[in-house]
C-alpha cells in the first residue's frame, strides 16, 4: 500500500492535494521507525494507540486501513478506494476543481466509449 501512496504524494506535490494518515499503533516509537523505514512523508496522526481512539471513533472507522477521499469542501466522496481506483477518484475531484491532471488508463478508456 505505501508505495502507491508515496507515488501519489510525489505526483501531486504541486496540486491542491493532501494525504493524511491516522495510526492506531500502540508503540509511538516503533511507529515513527516504521514511518521512516516505509518513507511515509505525509502528515500522520497518532490516535492514542487504540483502534477505538478519538479519530477512529469520530470518523466511524471499524477496519484498518480505511480510506476516505474528500472533496475540496470536506465531503466524503469515496471510501476504501485503493491503487488505481484511488487515482481515478483523486483525479476526478481535481478535475472538478479545474485542475489539469494526467488521465489514468481507465479514464482514457471511458472517453473512447
Amino acid at each position: 500500500m505505501y508505495p502507491h501512496e508515496r507515488s501519489l504524494v510525489k505526483k501531486l506535490a504541486n496540486q491542491p492535494f493532501a494525504l493524511i494518515g491516522v495510526n492506531s499503533d500502540q508503540d509511538r516509537t516503533q511507529l515513527k521507525k516504521t514511518m521512516e523505514k516505509e518513507g511515509i512523508t505525509w502528515r500522520s496522526f497518532w490516535d492514542g494507540g487504540s483502534t477505538n481512539g478519538p479519530i477512529a471513533s469520530k470518523w466511524n472507522v471499524h477496519g484498518w486501513p480505511t480510506i476516505y477521499v474528500l472533496d475540496s469542501k470536506g465531503v466524503i466522496r469515496y471510501k476504501n478506494v485503493r491503487e488505481h481506483a484511488m487515482d481515478v477518484a483523486v483525479n476526478t475531484l481535481l478535475k472538478e476543481m479545474g485542475v489539469d491532471v494526467p488521465q489514468v488508463k481507465e479514464e482514457k478508456q471511458e472517453t473512447k466509449k
